[in-house]
């Protein structure tokens, strides 16, 4: 049995939303986390899109866990020049700086369309001196707090490794400067490894355990580049990482983020795969 459920993000399958329920159903997947959809971003969707993905999700008996959204996925004024070293993928998203208080509202305005309890936020395209962002990074998470509690939105930070909050390492103060119950960590190890650590166990000891509200999992080799693979057969460790989850007390989802291209260039099949060696892994831990 499960400690954890599995959750998927969608687009890592597919942008067909109906094809990607029925998928769920099959794999025994109960929940979705939604980043981009009939190829826009989910913030970027209609409201009678929206109303649609909450009624597909519905009748196939899915919950959306998340919105992961574009927000903070930008250049910070004051930031000074970009770490050119990181692709810098914002999804279908083209928001600046300016836009993200109203990129946020409507991020947790879908939230509440689709009863999703969390909005995945960023911490601005990584500068060559993230240090001096720092101060910037915990304002603008207080206002995004200040908007999403009201709602019952909870706001999660993931570690990202082209923004300026790559590691546990470096979230942690952040968090700390903003002890906000409605304020997370979203754990992704693989980031944290491709930003050159070892993101399990080494990493994941900085972490503020009871902060970590959700936990994207993707896996690959990371010591020349980036090596995508299935779960559970890469460097980032996830029997271990997923063992030490479930004895800390983690009681949120997992989802597939696949990454890797699947067998073949079938990244649709290799999401499956990815999804199925999660579910076998999280079963074990």
């Amino acid at each position: 049995m499960a400690k954890f459920p599995v959750a998927v993000i969608t687009d890592e399958f597919t942008q067909d939303f109906e094809r990607m329920c029925q998928t769920a159903v099959e794999i025994g997947v109960p929940a979705l986390e939604v980043r981009t959809v009939w190829d826009q971003n989910i913030v970027d969707l209609s409201d009678e899109k929206v109303k649609e993905i909450k009624a597909l999700a519905d009748r196939y008996g899915r919950s959306i866990i998340g919105v992961a959204s574009p927000v903070f996925k930008c250049v910070h004024p004051a930031g000074g020049p970009i770490d050119q070293r990181f692709h810098q993928d914002a999804f279908k998203a083209a928001h600046t700086f300016e836009d993200q208080p109203k990129v946020l509202r409507r991020a947790v305005e879908v939230a509440n369309m689709l009863e999703a309890p969390i909005v995945r936020v960023f911490s601005f395209w990584r500068t060559v001196e993230p240090l001096a962002l720092r101060d910037p990074i915990i304002e603008s998470l207080q206002q995004a707090v200040e908007i999403a509690a009201p709602h019952g939105v909870t706001i999660g930070l993931e570690n990202e490794h082209a923004c300026n909050l790559s590691t546990a390492k470096e979230v942690r103060p952040v968090l700390d400067a903003v002890p906000h119950p409605k304020l997370g960590l979203v754990w992704d190890p693989a980031n944290s490894s491709v930003s050159g650590f070892q993101g399990y166990p080494d990493d994941y000891r900085e972490a503020p355990a009871d902060r970590i509200v959700h936990v994207h999992a993707k896996d690959g080799f990371f010591e020349d580049g980036m090596e995508w693979c299935v779960i559970g057969e890469g460097s980032v460790g996830w029997a271990g990482q997923l063992t030490a989850l479930v004895e800390d007390g983690y009681e949120g989802m997992v989802s597939v983020e696949t990454h890797w291209g699947g067998p073949g260039g079938n990244k649709f099949q290799g999401s499956v795969l990815c999804a199925k060696a999660l579910q076998e892994l999280i079963a074990a831990a």
